[in-house]
């Protein structure tokens, strides 16, 4: 496959870690060869609808790296752009551990047959308090079905943002566990035919102004990840070698970097701290959780309007996690609203990427000021934690 036409870009990036001691170009094909196609993987950090993927892409085609193809078997749509290639893997509620044990991602390369996986995984397996060790397992599960599907897969992997829920006080030393032993996992996995990437999303991270619920990314949030997924991409579809070592100490919101660059190989010591959260937020966290069960309803509107599809991801004993993907008919829409209606028992206990009014019974949920322009046959998505069961649940769209 042909390196892509890029813009220069800098060598050294302290936010981007290589563990293989190189990051491959992708390898040279003829002219018409078919663009580079590059998998985001994740949960709703990366769909509902992971504007930051909106703006990786803008800036993709803005420096010159026009020939990149964003795959996975969801749509993409709004973030305020008319035209992106929003398509991703990035399931509202899913579990890392869920995916790889129950062979999800198997059948979703089989479809998009990616050369570059970009993943950010693990919010919510932390936030059910799912042990590192596991979560880990889950990686390496995910790795080698990547590597079945192409031997010679680019994977870039996310020292996730930190989980910061009210509710979870034990989520943000969970997360420092877990980012602490991410870049040790993925050298004892990268290869040279197919190099694991480690890309820091923790360093400068803040829950109070950077996420809308202490999990899910602000505008602000957004613009972070995609300036720290920007380097580590284009390194590999460009070619650029850098050799790496990093050291990693968490301990409780500032940041201190000493960085020590000689060409081509960078030193990095960082300390972080746990951050604080300031948000009035109120969440229910199950404390054990159990494979997802999927319930969907589908309610159509007119060729104008719009199509709300409700699915559970992940259900436990008195709670679930749910998402709704709304998508536009055959004309965009500028602004919608779903109408839910809950079994008796259950409630909302908290949402993102919509506007809820009531928590019980009906349920109104308008688009947040990011996601209500949906083009012609694209969609977005809202998600939510309930208490009781999501049984029978119907979820109505129409354009606002």
């Amino acid at each position: 496959m042909r390196p892509i036409r890029r813009s220069p870009v800098s060598l050294l990036t302290a936010a981007v870690v290589t563990v293989a001691g190189a990051v491959l170009a992708l390898p040279v094909a003829p002219a018409s060869a078919a663009p580079v196609r590059v998998m985001p993987l994740g949960d709703s950090i990366t769909g509902g609808p992971g504007c930051w993927r909106a703006l990786l892409w803008s800036r993709l085609q803005a420096t010159g790296y026009t020939d990149v193809d964003f795959v996975g078997t969801l749509p993409g749509g709004g973030c305020g752009l008319a035209t992106w290639d929003g398509e991703n893997e990035g399931h509202g509620g899913a579990l890392a551990i869920n995916v790889a044990n129950e062979n999800l991602l198997t059948g979703w390369l089989s479809t998009t047959r990616p050369d570059v996986v970009m993943m950010h995984f693990g919010t919510n397996d932390i936030w059910n308090r799912r042990p590192v060790t596991d979560i880990l397992a889950a990686y390496t599960t995910l790795v080698g079905q990547m590597r079945a599907s192409n031997p010679a897969m680019r994977i870039l992997v996310a020292q996730i943002i930190p989980v910061a829920p009210p509710g979870c006080a034990e989520c943000q030393q969970l997360t420092i566990d877990l980012d602490n032993a991410i870049p040790g996992w993925a050298r004892s996995l990268t290869t040279a035919q197919s190099p694991i990437t480690v890309v820091d999303h923790w360093t400068g991270w803040d829950p109070a102004t950077d996420t809308i619920d202490g999990v899910h990314q602000s505008d602000a949030g957004n613009q972070k990840m995609a300036d720290r997924w920007y380097p580590a991409l284009t390194a590999v579809l460009g070619g650029v070698t850098p050799t790496t070592t990093t050291t990693t100490t968490r301990t409780t919101p500032t940041t201190t970097t000493t960085t020590t660059r000689t060409t081509p190989t960078t030193t990095t010591t960082t300390t972080r701290t746990t951050p604080t959260t300031t948000t009035t937020t109120t969440r229910t966290t199950p404390t054990t959780s159990t494979r997802p069960s999927t319930t969907t309803t589908t309610t159509s509107q007119g060729p104008g309007g719009c199509t709300a599809t409700f699915a559970v991801s992940s259900s436990w004993p008195g709670g679930f996690v749910a998402s709704v993907r709304v998508v536009a008919g055959g004309s965009a829409i500028n602004g919608w609203r779903v109408t839910m209606v809950l079994p008796g028992g259950a409630t909302v206990a908290n949402l993102w990427n919509g506007v809820a009014t009531g928590t019980s019974g009906t349920v109104l949920v308008n688009n947040a000021v990011y996601n209500g322009v949906v083009p012609a046959g694209q969609s977005t998505e809202f998600g939510f934690q309930g208490t009781g069961s999501a049984a029978g649940t119907s979820a109505t769209c129409a354009v606002a």
